[in-house]
């Protein structure tokens, strides 16, 4: 009797990278994905093997899914969902082309093989990526907006009837239940203010959304007619890739991930192109931007053209000179960093050597947009954190981008529905995946105490590591160095805060970064720009004071290397407001790698999307918030665009 074949199924991530690829792609290229997973873990992790006769549980399975970021629906509609009855399972799988049934024995796949569910072939844009539980995500109290009845407020989680509710509270003491399968006509609200919230059974809402749509529309006829402008506008050609950018490559001393290679690739293709090029690198804390940056500053100099790159602080300028110089000092690659800690000399002289050409890369901050900076070839700018700059440097900035090469680098996560209404409009590439390597930064949200204190310090002394310790008032910083230094009188121990001179302030950072400073006792002028692997215990006197997303970016100045990094955030037990306490449990929730996504969603989002949205624009999407305002532009987008089908 012949043997019946096993039928094997690959049920890969709903990731961008993987989003991007077609069907054929995964058919060609299985065997080798399968070979890669083993070697691989984090690739390891975006995909699942199944075959019929394998041993597994299938409520294992589904956990595993519902981690790969399928939904969980009733009834299949497209790629990226799955539905469960019993022992049988419904997957559409983003690399198929058809959905597929899976029955189980026991604990074991018993049948395997592909469904026809009519009419039921889902275009890819409509493909779904990873959603947030927003269930999990909701603190009572948040604002949040339900897509038919505006904005509310959410109370918890109900059961009525034994099923799961959402309790949202409405103005004049209006109640709403919305079940838990209907989560997706909810989400927070994100705003620059306080919202309104609405009333039930109003038509405030119907005739809000609909000015919001027609600004949406307005919007997105600007987005597409900048576009084509910009499409149309010759940029510099930058010479193909050689082998001296290989070298480069192969001098990075850490394992690129699948984001910052295609980033980097993206970029270096852009420049190639000759169109000026207009590229927006978002990435988490520590993942990897300022490679793409330095990569693409290599390779105008190649080219024989000069590199501004711009960063807002004085310690974030440094801390990108002192790389650049490192990994660019074999190639004779010449680098300048300018500042107003120069003597005025010492800047004429770096001004008259730009001038004449004898620099390739300048870094600095708001210094270089002054008249006396003004190379002759320059051919790219790089702009870190462009929100933090004013709106006078914002204006010079706008004439330097007219005729060259822009690349903007971002900590700040571009929300879905954004990157949507921006696509095809403006280059965003987006570094999600950490580091090979790189651990969660542990936790802990304590009570304040001496005893604490001194075991986490003691803790990192040991290991030869160093310490941030933060307290946030600068009249008492001093006072607090004395303790800690009464507690580790061997140790050494300095403090930085804002109101420093610039030099001494910069001295004492290098100070840090060459280890001779144990502790440094800061404010949160440490949040932006400290990149020290060395430094791997961070301690905050008074985590009540930050917001989620302040807590979080300081917590990114730890775990930079493979060790394992420890967080104090500590708080006074006695006076901790019920805000404060919210805080803090959703902060010690998310330790995840790029959890920050999900954590300071609010601010990071209002910060990240100030360079786009203009004040009017801003305006319309505090009314409906944000999520639900990129939703519309989005949809305004790709209506404009298939109706003109404009050359973009």
């Amino acid at each position: 009797m012949a043997e019946v074949k096993k039928q094997t199924l690959l049920i890969a991530a709903p990731t961008p990278q993987f989003l991007a690829r077609g069907v054929l792609w995964f058919q060609k290229n299985q065997a080798r994905l399968q070979k890669k997973a083993k070697l691989n873990s984090f690739v390891g992790r975006q995909l699942i093997w199944l075959e019929t006769g394998q041993q597994i549980n299938l409520f294992q399975l589904l956990r595993q899914l519902g981690e790969l970021g399928y939904e969980r629906v009733q009834t299949i509609g497209g790629p990226g969902e799955f539905s469960q009855v019993g022992d049988t399972l419904k997957i559409f799988p983003i690399n198929r082309q058809k959905p597929w049934l899976i029955q189980f024995l026991g604990r074991q796949i018993e049948v395997l093989h592909p469904l026809k569910l009519a009419g039921q072939r889902a275009p890819a844009k409509k493909i779904k990526a990873p959603t947030i539980d927003l269930a999990a995500t909701l603190l009572p109290g948040d604002y949040v907006v339900h897509l038919d009845h505006g904005i509310g407020i959410f109370q918890k989680i109900v059961r009525q009837d034994n099923r799961p509710y959402f309790y949202l509270r409405y103005a004049k003491k209006d109640k709403l239940f919305v079940p838990l399968k209907l989560a997706v006509k909810i989400s927070p609200y994100l705003g620059l203010q306080k919202p309104r919230v609405h009333r039930l059974g109003g038509n405030l809402w119907s005739k809000t959304k609909r000015r919001v749509k027609a600004d949406a529309v307005a919007f997105a006829r600007q987005l597409i007619a900048l576009c084509a402008q910009r499409q149309n506008c010759p940029g510099i050609v930058f010479p193909k890739k050689d082998w001296l950018e290989r070298e480069l490559a192969s001098d990075f001393t850490f394992a690129e991930t699948p984001d910052q290679q295609k980033a980097i690739g993206q970029v270096l293709r852009d420049m190639e192109k000759g169109q000026a090029m207009d590229r927006l690198v978002c990435g988490d804390v520590g993942f990897g931007k300022t490679e793409v940056a330095l990569r693409a500053a290599f390779k105008a100099a190649l080219g024989g053209w000069q590199t501004i790159l711009l960063a807002p602080t004085t310690i974030l300028a440094r801390q990108h000179f002192l790389t650049f110089s490192q990994r660019l000092e074999k190639f004779a690659v010449r680098t300048a960093l300018l500042s107003r800690l120069q003597s005025k000399t010492e800047q004429q002289k770096i001004a008259a050597r730009l001038q004449a050409g004898k620099i390739d890369i300048i870094i600095g901050t708001h210094r270089l947009l002054q008249k006396d900076i003004a190379p002759p070839k320059l051919g790219l700018l790089i702009i870190d954190e462009e929100q933090r700059f004013g709106v006078r440097q914002k204006e010079k900035l706008k004439k330097i981008k007219a005729n060259v090469d822009v690349l903007s680098l971002s900590a700040t996560p571009i929300p879905r529905t954004l990157h949507l209404a921006l696509a095809g409009l403006r280059a965003i590439s987006q570094i999600k995946t950490p580091p090979p390597g790189r651990l969660p930064v542990k936790t802990f949200v304590l009570p304040f105490g001496q005893k604490i204190v001194k075991r986490a310090i003691d803790f990192e002394l040991r290991r030869r590591g160093q310490v941030y310790f933060l307290h946030n008032r600068v009249a008492t910083i001093g006072l607090y160095q004395q303790k800690l230094q009464q507690l580790f009188p061997r140790a050494k121990i300095a403090n930085i805060h804002g109101r420093l001179p610039e030099q001494e302030l910069v001295e004492t950072v290098e100070k840090f970064r060459q280890k001779k400073i144990d502790i440094l006792v800061a404010t949160t002028i440490i949040e932006n720009g400290l990149d020290f692997p060395q430094a791997n215990t961070l301690i905050v006197a008074d985590a009540s004071l930050l917001g989620l997303a302040q807590a979080y970016q300081l917590r990114g100045r730890v775990g930079r290397a493979q060790k394992q990094a420890l967080a104090y955030f500590l708080y006074p037990a006695k006076s901790l407001t019920k805000k404060a306490r919210q805080r803090l449990k959703a902060l010690r929730q998310a330790q995840a790698l790029g959890s920050g996504y999900n954590l300071a969603l609010k601010d990071l989002e209002i910060r990240g999307t100030g360079n786009i949205l203009g004040r009017e624009q801003s305006g319309a999407a505090n009314k409906v918030g944000l999520n639900l305002y990129f939703q519309l532009l989005a949809e305004a987008v790709e209506k404009l665009r298939q109706q003109k089908k404009p050359a973009i």
